[in-house]
């Protein structure tokens, strides 16, 4: 089973930019779809961005869909998500999931591979 690690997150001024960062080990993301959760204090777990194995399949929530976007560098086994012009709705923990062999799925069930999260504030 592969193992993540996310990394990233901190605290930043409304406008501002931050690039998280999903290491993997034990197994080679090219096989796997690597997507992008996050969740607020009080509020489910939502999606936010995926990619599919084989890469041929982006999928960015409406919400940030203008903001953020997700790229995965196979040599470095090692998905980003980066996020500009963030906003303070944007403030949650940013947790990566993964998922064999599959195109993106867009509810939290669908992965049994998660990082333990990261956390992102952004200020007003």
């Amino acid at each position: 089973q592969v193992q993540l690690v996310e990394s990233g997150g901190g605290l930043v001024q409304a406008g501002g930019s931050l690039r998280l960062s999903c290491s993997a080990s034990g197994r080679t993301i090219s096989s796997y779809a690597m997507v992008w959760f996050r969740q607020a204090p009080g509020k489910e777990r939502e999606f936010v961005a995926g990619i599919s194995w084989g890469g041929g399949s982006i999928d960015i929530a409406d919400s940030v869909k203008i903001q953020f976007t997700i790229s995965r560098d196979n040599a470095k086994n090692t998905v980003y998500l980066q996020m500009n012009s963030l906003k303070p709705e944007d403030t949650a923990v940013y947790y990566c999931a993964a998922r064999p062999y599959s195109k993106v799925i867009l509810t939290p069930d669908g992965y049994a591979s998660w990082g333990q999260g990261t956390q992102v504030t952004v200020s007003s």
